[in-house]
């Protein structure tokens, strides 16, 4: 009986050991896999326009988070409170890419900015969300750049988050000035949470305006932080993006950054929409004090003669009348850009747990 017993317990110490290096491998290979995107990246413009921007004529510009195709109405995230990680399946993330693609061509916009498109990820069963897009606007430059290049997440344990490749895109019916193109890192918290989060930067592509070029319209395409533990780093990556942004405007030049701030962009979202942010604590107002003293405007999207949309439900569960919702996406746009209007596309998160933003302007002579 003895025997018996201390065979059991040998069994379980091998197995508990196991476990253990299982871990410990699990966590090394991490640490060491573990890497950011490099700053200060020249990013590829495809070629698709041949269209030059004028002064004075009106355009319009999309800011879209499409959520890798994943977040129907009732997805809920695992990072967000809920149970998914992935999309249901191949097909779905197929027929959504088509369905945004229907929204995205009703509104013909110029200027196209998304976010969370997967170029190969576990999360999206592979399907090139980048190339789908490239191969629909083929009449638009193009420019990527990768956000998130992540080791392969084995959590949550029955149904990991992979490996994921993804980025933003910018569309442009317009030129974009070949070369010129680039990438910039954002700063990013060095907790553990790190494995989870994007690999925050931005993008800039610089379209030449009028006939001789010389002053040109550039887009800042960004995705800000959510996860972080005091939102410090969040503000930091404001900064740094306002600043670059005022730096543009002082060469003469007109800037406009379409975003995922997750940021309350309107201030008082919980109060707007009528719904309770209790307990939410991601999206804190956004940063009015970093624009102080720049020649840069928070573009409003938010219209009391009508019947406002958010632009954001959290994700903790599937979508619901009663969920928290409030305003992340918009625009930011330099003194020299008159805003004719912009608003969020209601859709009740149809395709994403995120509605579009649509911008109309023009730039000053």
């Amino acid at each position: 009986m003895k025997k018996s017993v201390k065979k059991i317990l040998l069994s379980i110490l091998a197995l508990v050991a196991v476990l253990l290096l299982v871990v410990i491998g699990y966590l090394t290979y991490l640490l060491v896999d573990y890497k950011r995107v490099s700053d200060n990246v020249s990013l590829e413009v495809k070629e698709g326009s041949g269209k030059t921007v004028e002064q004075n004529q009106e355009y319009s510009i999309l800011t879209y988070n499409i959520g890798f195709c994943a977040y129907l109405p009732d997805f809920g995230f695992f990072m967000d409170g809920g149970t998914e990680s992935r999309a249901k399946s191949k097909e779905s993330v197929l027929d959504t890419l088509n369905s945004i693609n229907e929204l995205i061509g009703g509104l013909n916009p110029d200027f196209i900015m998304l976010e969370e498109v997967d170029e190969k990820a576990t999360r999206s069963y592979k399907v090139n969300q980048r190339e789908y897009f490239e191969n629909k606007f083929l009449s638009y430059d193009s420019v990527f750049a990768v956000n998130y290049d992540s080791s392969y997440l084995f959590y949550p344990f029955f149904e990991p988050h992979g490996a994921s490749k993804a980025g933003m895109l910018t569309l442009s019916r317009y030129n974009i000035e070949r070369s010129t193109a680039i990438r910039k890192s954002l700063p990013v918290e060095n907790s553990l949470m790190k494995f989870f989060d994007l690999d925050r930067c931005y993008s800039k592509a610089y379209v030449p305006v009028g006939e001789n070029g010389e002053k040109k319209l550039v887009l800042f395409t960004a995705h800000l932080s959510a996860y972080t533990s005091d939102g410090s780093i969040a503000n930091e990556q404001i900064r740094l993006l306002t600043l670059d942004m005022q730096a543009e405007y002082d060469k003469g030049n007109y800037v406009i950054c379409g975003s995922d701030f997750n940021k309350d962009l309107l201030g008082n979202s919980e109060e707007i929409f009528g719904k309770s942010g209790e307990g939410q604590t991601w999206a804190q107002p956004f940063p009015l004090e970093y624009l102080n003293g720049k020649d840069l405007t928070l573009v409003n999207s938010y219209d009391k003669e009508q019947s406002p949309y958010p632009s954001c439900r959290n994700a903790d569960g599937p979508y619901t009348e009663n969920q928290f919702v409030l305003t992340v996406d918009g625009f930011l746009a330099s003194s020299n850009v008159s805003v004719v209007s912009c608003k969020v596309i209601g859709g009740d998160f149809a395709y994403s747990d995120h509605n579009p933003v649509l911008l109309k302007f023009s730039l000053n002579a």
